[in-house]
């Protein structure tokens, strides 16, 4: 009788393209040979819909992995490759029916297993463990608990069972309650309560403190950040700041000078001033040159080449220790210094230790190279003696410095009220900054070392700008 399997669960194999689908069989038609499952699966996942009935014709296999009924009588159709076989099932024990076209007992989806626990009694809910059917091959049986069955071992499952709570094995339906999930109807009402309480929907407020720190940020809340830190007696005529903000004011050249005088009085002499000089404007110079990615053991053979234009002056000696340390550091220096007959002690001293670099010093303009170099460093102004200006030495050494079209960086350069024979592009002040033209291009700053006390004792309210470094950009306030 066809109302014989109503309530049982089968598994349908409809081919590759329609899938396999498992339910509890709702209902049988003989006379149009289609049957209908409830609570269908398939291929594992739950339909939307919750009958699905199939045609005799479109089953290729057919499977029964539960009987609600005793003695009962199959009658498959044709197409499921069966044929009529009395199967006579013992009431209360569903373990020991048979299946129907295999020996062997087919490994359960997951859909399947829920079907298990829906439709079977607690007491015989199947579980799977690690041992399940799952891990064997397509020729092995499940071992049972009477022994050997056609010469296969068959599996007891209230053996080797763990006892654990069956619900375990019950899928959880991620489609079905993510489609419960209305994304568009919460985010409105999120952006609802936001504008009720004053709160901003995207960004972060700006009065609100980010709930995120990079790895070096200081997340202590300290004091406001006060970013006029250097106060002068006479502020100059123009205000620079650094890149965080710090605002560094400009000095006159007198302030400059009582300042370097207190600090020689202190040990801070010419020499070391020199030396320290040196040393920045070549590390700035160097990072102009191209830094690592040019001064590299590949690239001896493209050794870059400067110009050092210098005065017989303080200026000039800083330039002179500069090209020393650039020859140190594998650069073709060309050091340009016109005769006297007389020079100063720092000039000479500079000259001197130059020369053991193996760098080329000229006195003409006419030894200076014909083709532009990489760069020109202009030490020829003097900050007091301006009629070098006129000297016909300093007017050619300009012209040619002007026709080279190489980048031109000026060191110690004097205030806007002298001029500027030659225009640069980069400036390089000591301490703190002068009034430049704006010929002198973007200005940079250089910690020569003159302690804080010093610039409180000529009336300078003095914190370092400079931070971890020695040479720091300055921007126009």
């Amino acid at each position: 009788m066809a109302s014989d399997w109503l309530g049982s669960l089968v598994s349908l194999n409809c081919g590759p393209t329609l899938g396999v689908y498992q339910g509890e069989v709702s209902s049988v038609d003989q006379s149009s040979q289609t049957i209908s499952l409830r609570q269908p699966f398939h291929n594992g996942v739950k339909c939307p819909v919750p009958e699905v009935t199939f045609s005799a014709i479109d089953i290729k296999e057919l499977k029964i992995l539960d009987i609600r009924n005793g003695n009962v009588r199959i009658n498959p159709s044709p197409a499921a490759k069966g044929s009529t076989v009395p199967v006579a099932v013992p009431k209360g024990d569903p373990r020991s029916v048979e299946k129907l076209n295999s020996p062997q007992q087919c490994s359960k989806s997951y859909g399947e297993r829920h079907l298990d626990a829906l439709g079977q009694p607690k007491g015989f809910r199947r579980r799977h463990n690690s041992w399940s059917s799952t891990s064997r091959g397509a020729n092995q049986a499940t071992p049972k608990k009477n022994g050997v069955k056609n010469g296969q071992m068959k599996r007891d499952d209230e053996c080797f069972g763990d006892g654990m709570d069956d619900g375990l094995d019950t899928d959880f339906d991620f489609e079905g309650n993510l489609a419960l999930f209305d994304k568009a109807a919460v985010f409105s009402e999120i952006d609802t309560t936001e504008r009720r309480s004053g709160a901003r929907s995207h960004g972060t407020p700006q009065d609100q403190t980010p709930t995120r720190y990079r790895h070096d940020e200081n997340i202590l809340e300290g004091k406001p950040v006060v970013y006029r830190q250097i106060v002068v007696p006479q502020p100059g005529p123009k205000e620079y700041c650094t890149d965080s903000g710090l605002v560094v004011p400009s000095i006159s050249y007198e302030l400059h000078k009582r300042l370097l005088s207190a600090a020689e009085r202190y040990g801070l002499t010419l020499e070391r001033r020199l030396e320290m000089t040196g040393v920045c404007a070549s590390q700035m110079t160097l990072t102009l040159l191209g830094g690592p990615n040019r001064f590299t053991p590949k690239n001896l053979h493209q050794r870059p080449t400067v110009a050092l234009l210098c005065g017989p002056h303080v200026q000039g000696a800083q330039g002179i220790s500069c090209g020393r340390h650039l020859a140190n550091h594998e650069v073709e220096v060309i050091l340009f210094l016109p005769n006297f007959v007389k020079l100063l002690d720092s000039v000479t001293s500079e000259l001197t230790l130059f020369i053991k670099t193996g760098g080329k010093q000229v006195s003409s303009i006419k030894d200076l190279p014909d083709t532009p170099v990489d760069l020109i460093i202009n030490c020829l102004d003097c900050h007091e003696n301006t009629f070098l200006m006129d000297q016909p030495w300093y007017r050619a050494a300009a012209e040619w410095a002007n026709q080279n079209r190489a980048p031109v960086l000026s060191l110690d350069p004097p205030v806007s009220g002298q001029g500027h024979a030659v225009e640069a592009k980069w400036s390089l002040s000591l301490c703190l900054p002068l009034p430049l033209a704006e010929g002198a291009g973007r200005v940079y700053l250089c910690d020569i070392g003159i302690p804080r006390q010093v610039f409180q004792e000529v009336g300078i309210k003095y914190h370092s700008p400079f931070g971890c470094k020695f040479v720091i950009p300055l921007h126009s306030a």
